[in-house]
Order: structure tokens, then C-alpha cells, then sequence
């Protein structure tokens, strides 16, 4: 089994081009370190150009491929950040390259990576069904396969982040780390192993793409058939022999995440620390917000591994987590179905100063009498003092009403 060390990170870092790899900044999140109660402070992976991580081994890998004259192309199979990466990489280095993605890849993804200079496939519903018809493009002796997690190349390549948070904050007693295919936590837990081993690397998956837990169990690689979750770019559904090596050797604690739990943490951070991160940065908050990381008093960096969110996924996750903060709620409210009823309660909730989104009929229902019917509000609060207060509202004026959602 190949190794990756130190100076496989230092030797990554060193065929970098600025064009294509950029050293992202590490800034302190007051917010955040108030709600952990540790110094918190964010890598920001996701302003790389590409906006992802990714692009540091693609960088890797396939500027020793050039070098080599190995291939005149590169084949690559990836849900979005992988390709992009590979894209710019191999662009920038001279060589084709072609993409096999999901067919239900983000379509912001699969746009950037073809502005990029790849050539886009869509196959597949998930990443497995992907990779497996990138493969069978390989037969080519001109072509290289460029995985996204299971080469020592691409992994010293993520590692070179541990470099950087060494040297842009040494006294880091904890790294929080993004695992899809554990590629970055493999690379970074490497160098962070051998330039400090007193620094604890934590590891975090999305629940219903976990497979590294039942890995570490088994001591082989386990998979998670057509992984659902809102963080697609962690989502692989299994890690390589290669990674798994890393993570027992090196990574001291693995948990996991709910999407709810991601989707706090993505709103928090656009909240409060005012950046836009796609599911899968997010995680490494989101691990940090939930009661499995204790890092009281401690100097935390969770990396903030990718932005490149969909904006319809976006407008999910903020339907969500407004939702849960009840600044987004449903009333159904049981009226006697004739003229002016609306109109009276719209007013009812306009003298609250809330905003109404929606407003429907429902007359089909069960339990309801000949001559009712139900309206269904969906209404704008500022939180869940406002949204008790309309529904009181309401309620004094002689409806029945009632929350459902």
C-alpha cells in the first residue's frame, strides 16, 4: 500500500501554480467561537477559484502526469468539486480533459466545469454509476485516470491544507475535517501527524453517507449504496483502502451529522460569520454545534472545504431552517367558507406586522362541515415570540387555529 508522508505534501505543495492553487486565509468567527466557547477559526477552503479544495490534487496529480508525458488526457468521474478541479488542472497544464458526472449534478457544477475546459458527460444517478463509466473510458494508453480520493498524488495534494494550518496557526489544538472519500482528512491528518502529533484531527460525515464508522468496525472499506443527503459533495458512498490506512493511523475521532444539523450550521455561518458554504463545508460546524465534539476552551479550525452551493438547495435549507427558527410558519385556520373570511384574517395577521407568503383553500377535508373550510397561511415572523403571538391573535378573534409546520 502506497504511503503518503510529509514530504509528499511538501512535494505537492511545490508543483503548485498560483493560477490554479491558492493559499486560503484562516480568520477568527467571534460568533461561533461565543457558541462553542473555544477559539474558533475558519480555514477558508471554499474560496479557492475553483471554490473548492478539490483543486489541490487535480493540481497535484496531473501536473505529474504532464510532466511524464504519460497522458494527452485525463478522465475524471465527480458530483461537482472534483470536476472542477480537474478541469482547471489539466487546462492549465496543457491536457484534455473529460468529466463523467451524475445526471442530477447541480447544474451550477457541471456549467462551471465545462467553463472550465472539460468535457461533460452525464451518466449515471449517483457518483458509483459515474465513476463506473469514467473507468471504461480509460482504455486509451493516451489517457489517465484522475480518481477523485483513491491516489497518494491527489491525497498529498489535499494534505498541503494541514501545511497551511500549521503555519497560519500553530497553537490549533483541533482540526474539524469534511470526509467524503477521505482524501482531504487522509492528506491533511498525514501532515498534521508528522509537523505536530499533539494536534487532534477530528473527522466528520453526513449521517446518511457515513461508511468510514462501519470501515473502522470491519478494518475494509464499506460502502453506502446511493447515499441521500443534502451534502452532495461528501457523498461517494465509500473511501478507498488508501484512505482508511490514513484515517486509523492518523484521524483521532470520526462523528457524524444530521442534514438538519448542516443546515443550522450553513445558515449560522452565512448569518454570522458571513460566508456562503455549500452542505459539505458546512459539516465541519456542524460537528462543531453538536454535543459530539466537546473543544471547550480550545483552539478549534474547522475547514470550510467547498462553496459551490445550488441555489435551489440554497432555498431548501433556508425553507428549513427558517422553519425550525419558526420565522417561516404554517397556520390552518377552520373559517365558514364564504365571502370576506379571507380578507379578515389577512388583516388579522397584517396588524401583527408579519408578511404573508401563501394562501390556500382546503374544503376537502374530513372533519370538516358542510359550509367550512380550512385557510392555510404561510407567514414570514421575526421568530417564535411573533409567531405565538399571531396565532393568539387569531384565536381572539374566534377561529380555530393551529400550527402545522
Amino acid at each position: 500500500m502506497a504511503e503518503v508522508t510529509l514530504r509528499e505534501v511538501e512535494a505537492a505543495r511545490d508543483r503548485f501554480d498560483d493560477a490554479v492553487v491558492q493559499r486560503t486565509a484562516i480568520e477568527r468567527s467571534r460568533s461561533l467561537s461565543e457558541v462553542v466557547g473555544a477559539e474558533v477559526h475558519l480555514k477558508m477552503e471554499h474560496l479557492q477559484r475553483t471554490g473548492s479544495f478539490k483543486t489541490r490534487g487535480a493540481s497535484n496529480k496531473i501536473r505529474q502526469v504532464a510532466e511524464r508525458g504519460e497522458a494527452s488526457r485525463v478522465v475524471a468521474a465527480s458530483a461537482g468539486n472534483h470536476a472542477q478541479g480537474v478541469a482547471l488542472a489539466a487546462t492549465n497544464a496543457g491536457i484534455d480533459s473529460t468529466i463523467v458526472m451524475p445526471e442530477n449534478a447541480p447544474q451550477a457544477k457541471v456549467d462551471a466545469t465545462r467553463e472550465y475546459g472539460a468535457t461533460v458527460e452525464l451518466r449515471g444517478e449517483d457518483f458509483q454509476a459515474a465513476m463506473a463509466y469514467a473507468e471504461s473510458l480509460t482504455e486509451d494508453d493516451d489517457t489517465a485516470f484522475v480518481h477523485a480520493y483513491d491516489d497518494p498524488a491527489i491525497v498529498a495534494g489535499q494534505g498541503t491544507i494541514g501545511l497551511e494550518i500549521h503555519e497560519q496557526m500553530p497553537e490549533a489544538d483541533t482540526v474539524v475535517v469534511p470526509i467524503g472519500g477521505g482524501g482531504l482528512i487522509g492528506g491533511v491528518s498525514a501532515a498534521l501527524a508528522e509537523l505536530d502529533p499533539e494536534i487532534r484531527v477530528v473527522g466528520v460525515q453526513a449521517e446518511r453517507a457515513a461508511t468510514v464508522p462501519e470501515s473502522l468496525d470491519k478494518g475494509i472499506p464499506a460502502s453506502v449504496e446511493s447515499p441521500k443527503t443534502i451534502a452532495d459533495g461528501i457523498a461517494t458512498g465509500g473511501i478507498s483502502e488508501l484512505t482508511l490506512d490514513l484515517i486509523e493511523a492518523h484521524v483521532d475521532e470520526i462523528v457524524t451529522v444530521t442534514d438538519d444539523e448542516i443546515a443550522r450550521a450553513e445558515l449560522l455561518l452565512l448569518e454570522r460569520a458571513k460566508q456562503l458554504v455549500e452542505a459539505a463545508g458546512a459539516s465541519s460546524v456542524a460537528a462543531l454545534l453538536s454535543d459530539d465534539v466537546d473543544v471547550t476552551g480550545e483552539t478549534v479550525v474547522p475547514i470550510l472545504s467547498g462553496g459551490n452551493i445550488d441555489i435551489s438547495l440554497l432555498q431548501t435549507v433556508l425553507t428549513q431552517a427558517l422553519t425550525e427558527r419558526s420565522q417561516l410558519v404554517r397556520l390552518r385556520v377552520r373559517i365558514e367558507d364564504q365571502p370576506g373570511e379571507m380578507t379578515k384574517l389577512s388583516g388579522i395577521i397584517a396588524d401583527t406586522d408579519a408578511n404573508i407568503r401563501t394562501v390556500r383553500h382546503e374544503r376537502a377535508v374530513d372533519d370538516l362541515r358542510v359550509g367550512e373550510a380550512y385557510l392555510v397561511f404561510q407567514v414570514v415572523t421575526s421568530g417564535t415570540g411573533h409567531a405565538e403571538n399571531i396565532i393568539q391573535k387569531v384565536r381572539d378573534a374566534g377561529y380555530g387555529v393551529e400550527r402545522v409546520a
